[in-house]
């Protein structure tokens, strides 16, 4: 028979959002009469504005049409589209084909552990989104699991806590070939400055290592002093790729609409420019994003679908805000939720999952354990603003009555 691939041997129990869902569904088989609000994964809730669903509508309603219908489109992405991000996303920082299209930040982050293989090394912020440790993990990038340290041997671990205002001590981290950097970061909801990245930046440069850039959330920074792009950084498209997605500014986590930006100056130690390399793999392994999506997308980036992406995300942004004045009222340690839709919070004298069965039971709501995001997450939990209005009211009466 066939071998196991040794490399999913070594991932730790399941992944740590469907461990939730899990713990979830046992939770309501013993109280099928409780009325569950899920805080928990960051999944959108609010419906896709009219401006969107318009241009939706109509590239399906032209898939019917001799004239309007059309087969595989560029696995790159609409041209159209890609010069319209660089333009309304980028303000001009970035090239129209330096950009690629995709079904998500999610899937390329995958695709770029195909790209640089399993013998480069990497560093991950602590925590961060399992994603970047998992699929490195399967792609055989790293040693064991040391129990000891809960870490896999092999990955430079870069801690972000309070005491170092969630960013890394670059001075004590060790060279790595790539860095996986989330900016605003999910899960803690910090957001680097300016500065802050310069200082990334300049130490990639110094170790020749390239910066793998996840700004999924930067629609959510709403203050101007804060870059939403790498690339506002100097130096910064000699050592950077940027992944983004459309899931969370405009609810596409179900209609799945991504990017990912390889500077056409980024290249590797022989010359070789990585974004032709990148263009091998997606015209390889990826058929192109869907076209009635990606109609969406040219949809979201004319003038009235950026004013409706804004309403979107200021909409969970006050959510963000109710959530924290809530626990900031009952004395709790708390960061994130400015300009990110994620609050971070400490529960003392709690591990994460104890944390999160005790709000699971007495509040019925559901969170993240922040231990699930690495090590330094332990003691913490996640609260989601992404959800119903109606539903953050009661979730923060459910606090204040349970969690004081």
């Amino acid at each position: 028979m066939v071998k196991r691939n040794p490399n999913l041997a070594k991932l730790q129990s399941g992944y740590l959002f469907p461990e939730i869902e899990k713990r979830k569904k046992e939770f309501i088989s013993k109280n099928p009469n409780a009325k569950i609000i899920s805080l928990g994964i960051g999944d959108t809730t609010e419906p896709i504005t009219p401006r969107i669903v318009k241009g939706l509508s109509k590239a399906v309603s032209d898939l019917g049409t001799k004239e309007g219908y059309g087969g595989y489109g560029a696995e790159q992405g609409l041209s159209e589209l890609r010069e319209k991000i660089a333009a309304k996303l980028y303000n001009g920082l970035i090239q129209g084909n330096e950009v690629f299209v995709s079904d998500g930040a999610k899937p390329d982050t995958g695709r770029l552990q195909v790209l640089f293989g399993n013998k480069v090394t990497i560093a991950v912020q602590d925590p961060s989104y399992p994603v970047y440790v998992d699929s490195s993990v399967i792609l055989g990038q790293t040693g064991n699991y040391n129990e000891k340290s809960t870490n896999f041997d092999g990955i430079e671990y870069m801690k972000c806590n309070p005491q170092n205002d969630f960013f890394p001590d670059l001075a004590n981290t060790k060279r790595t070939d790539l860095i996986f950097f989330c900016n605003p970061n999910n899960p803690t909801g910090a957001v680097a400055t300016k500065e802050q990245l310069q200082q990334l930046v300049d130490f990639a440069r110094k170790n020749k290592s390239i910066i793998i850039y996840d700004s999924a959330y930067s629609q959510f920074i709403s203050d101007e002093n804060l870059p939403r792009s790498i690339y506002e950084v100097e130096g910064a498209k000699d050592v950077a790729i940027e992944i983004s997605s459309f899931s969370k500014s405009i609810g596409f986590t179900g209609v799945r609409l991504g990017l990912t930006i390889i500077p056409n100056q980024l290249k590797y130690e022989d010359g070789t420019q990585v974004r032709k390399d990148w263009n091998r793999i997606m015209t390889t392994i990826f058929n192109g994003a869907s076209n009635i999506v990606q109609h969406g997308g040219l949809a979201a980036l004319d003038n009235a679908g950026l004013k409706e992406m804004k309403q979107t995300v200021s909409y969970y942004l006050e959510n963000a805000r109710i959530i924290r004045k809530t626990l900031e009222k009952l004395g709790y340690e708390i960061y994130g939720g400015v300009n990110s839709p994620y609050i971070w919070t400490r529960i003392p004298g709690k591990n994460s999952w104890k944390a999160f069965e005790e709000i699971l039971n007495q509040a019925h709501i559901v969170t993240t354990p922040g231990v699930g995001f690495g090590p330094s997450g332990e003691g913490f939990i996640r609260f989601s603003a992404f959800g119903h209005r109606e539903d953050i009211k009661e979730a923060v009466k459910r606090i204040e009555e349970h969690l004081k």
